[in-house]
């Protein structure tokens, strides 16, 4: 990685004059200030009814704040809150949703900071490399600033990982370990987990550093899982083929079930042989994965090894080794299975915010490169949907059986129908 030079994107004596930015930034102030009017509309309608022995209105407007600055995508925008004055001495004040008093920048200036953090920018060049974006003249970016977000996501984290799991419960869980450089030769591993709870809702389950997917270190992460109240084990997870985490979750967590990652999985196999072969032995995996039927995909299976077996022996052989935790899903909701084939709610999450793959001058440390990816990941989690069936997932949870994605006993709906009605829609 080279090193960022913030004078690549803007000059130290530059100034700002986009007729269009300053149109949005003035469309922007209007817009917010309507809507914070509508906020105070809502609440005097409320308090209308409340008169004072006179008969005069007991809560009124009364000015405004003082104008403050809101740092957004477009710049700074000048904001002003109205007030009100609660004549009957009951304490009524406005607390506008859209602008709380402790607002200094939008979500979106939020996510950048870890964000360029991450890609190497450092704590002191953080302010001119955003004044391409919100202007010269941005305030409260300074290297000081940075350092107290940084610290203060550090203890988001910290707090977040010492939380009380009792009662939760996961049916399904991914997992893998991302690898960072840190500090010159001291190379992170992140272990992430997300899971899916029985209402089909993506959490955060565990981000926790490692020096390695070692089973030491998955056995670290399971085990704070466990000791904060997690006791259920989630039915099937789902990771690539590193046997750290695998050896981990059989002894942690015996009864779940185990899936290869498919995408992991292929790109193993096809790095074993020759280019010119790789896009036919890809349609032949494919061929397996997307069989309708675990019989039609073993038989899909077995004509693969058949086919490049002899010529390809060492690309087969990883194939061969995993075929019934690469076969797992089948005995699962076949609306679940796009879910559960592969690795990917965390390989998307981390598709556009990859972590440094390069030495950089300007690394971090170990504790703050985990805070920035879980600010990050708690970021992205609150745009997670639910997963397609979710409302199956009651029947996985009571063990009712699935072949080929479809429920074996019938008569097993009959018994957990009421059920249904328990989970919100």
């Amino acid at each position: 990685m080279t090193d960022f030079n913030p004078n690549a994107f803007v000059q130290p004596q530059q100034t700002f004059n986009d007729p269009l930015t300053d149109l949005l930034r003035q469309g922007a102030r209007e817009l917010i200030a309507k809507a914070v009017e509508t906020e105070l509309q809502i609440l005097l309608e409320q308090h209308s009814p409340k008169k004072l022995p006179d008969g005069r209105q007991a809560l009124v407007r009364n000015g405004y704040l003082p104008e403050r600055t809101v740092q957004t995508g477009i710049g700074d925008v000048q904001v002003k809150v109205p007030k009100v004055r609660d004549r009957s001495g009951d304490g009524v004040c406005f607390n506008s949703q859209l602008l709380p008093p402790y607002l200094k920048r939008t979500k979106s200036i939020e996510e950048l900071l870890p964000w360029l953090y991450l890609k190497g920018i450092s704590t002191g060049d953080h302010q001119q490399a955003l004044a391409a974006l919100l202007g010269e003249q941005a305030k409260g970016l300074s290297a000081n600033t940075i350092s107290r977000l940084k610290q203060h996501w550090t203890d988001e984290h910290r707090q977040w990982s010492q939380r009380d799991l009792k009662g939760k419960r996961y049916v399904y869980w991914w997992a893998d370990g991302i690898y960072s450089n840190v500090r010159l030769d001291d190379r992170l591993c992140l272990l992430v987990i997300i899971g899916v709870t029985d209402q089909g809702h993506k959490e955060l389950v565990a981000v926790e550093d490692g020096y390695r997917e070692s089973e030491v270190s998955w056995s670290e992460v399971l085990t704070g899982l466990r000791l904060k109240g997690l006791e259920t084990s989630p039915k099937l997870a789902i990771g690539d083929g590193a046997l750290g985490f695998w050896n981990a979750m059989a002894k942690q967590y015996p009864s779940c079930k185990h899936q290869r990652c498919w995408v992991h999985k292929t790109a193993n196999v096809l790095a074993a042989v020759p280019k010119s072969v790789q896009g036919k032995l890809r349609e032949a995996l494919k061929e397996i994965w997307m069989a309708e039927t675990k019989e039609s995909a073993e038989q899909a299976f077995k004509q693969t090894v058949a086919r490049f077996g002899d010529k390809y022996p060492k690309a087969i052989n990883k194939l061969v080794k995993d075929e019934e935790e690469l076969l797992a899903f089948y005995d699962f909701p076949d609306v679940h299975w796009t879910h559960i084939r592969t690795t990917n709610p965390i390989e998307s999450t981390f598709a556009t915010v990859r972590l440094r793959s390069k030495r950089a001058k300007n690394c971090g440390s170990r504790e703050t490169t985990l805070a920035m990816v879980y600010k990050l990941l708690e970021t992205a989690q609150k745009r997670w949907r639910r997963i397609q069936g979710f409302n199956l997932l009651t029947l996985v949870v009571n063990n009712v059986i699935f072949k080929d994605g479809k429920q074996e006993d019938e008569q097993s709906t009959l018994s957990v129908f009421n059920l249904f009605r328990a989970v919100p829609n």
